[in-house]
């Protein structure tokens, strides 16, 4: 199930903060600045736990992997640092597209998005982090363990361990759980581990591109 949480998570992450950010990378957008202060609202302030799990409840995502993935698609932090990377792309080659007859979407489907793949692999690496780790979430609005993500089973499998101690030998009550945490500890992080190297590169080049401009 994380790995699903992962992907399409990911990808819908993508998605929606690309959507949202792109026109708001254009000074002629009207209300573009009643947006961005309602982004920059949501980074400080939250509506809280009780409120956001009526909501996720109220549409009907309680109990469904879609209450991971959607309440968070769009980062209010990440979705302004690629507005500004979206800046930073020339303006001459919007309007050379659209001389040719691209539309607004064609041209970021086209243009925009492959010349800002440094900042897209960016984001992917911390949407897909935080997937991964999805924890609190899944413990408040799924009840049915088959759809649990890997932190939540490993949670239960330390808690086991735990339980156990009294029914084992002095020898292996010391040894079994710190075993186990090593194990979980690495078996949490090592798919990340594996994932970073690929995406190191456009790591940083977008994250530093995408805070030139503001």
């Amino acid at each position: 199930m994380s790995v699903y949480i992962t992907v399409v998570g990911t990808l819908i992450n993508l998605v929606f903060t690309s959507l949202m950010a792109y026109p708001l990378a254009k000074p002629h957008l009207r209300g573009r600045q009643v947006i961005l202060l309602g982004v920059l609202f949501t980074m400080l302030f939250s509506g809280g736990l009780i409120p956001t799990y009526f909501v996720v409840k109220a549409v009907g995502l309680t109990n469904t992997l879609w209450s991971l993935m959607i309440p968070g698609a769009i980062s209010g932090f990440n979705l302004i640092v690629l507005k500004n990377f979206f800046q930073s792309i020339p303006e001459g080659l919007e309007d050379s597209a659209k001389i040719d007859g691209c539309n607004d979407f064609g041209i970021l489907m086209r243009i925009v998005i492959p010349l800002s793949m440094p900042a897209m692999a960016t984001f992917a690496l911390f949407y897909a982090v935080g997937h991964w780790n999805t924890f609190f979430s899944a413990i408040i609005y799924i009840n049915d363990n088959k759809l649990w993500p890997v932190q939540v089973l490993l949670r239960e499998v330390v808690i086991m361990a735990q339980s156990r101690i009294g029914d084992t030998e002095m020898d292996e009550a010391l040894i079994q759980p710190l075993t186990i945490r090593m194990a979980v500890i690495v078996f949490a992080t090592l798919p990340i581990l594996v994932v970073y190297p690929f995406l190191q590169k456009h790591f940083a080049k977008g994250v530093l591109l995408g805070s030139i401009k503001g």
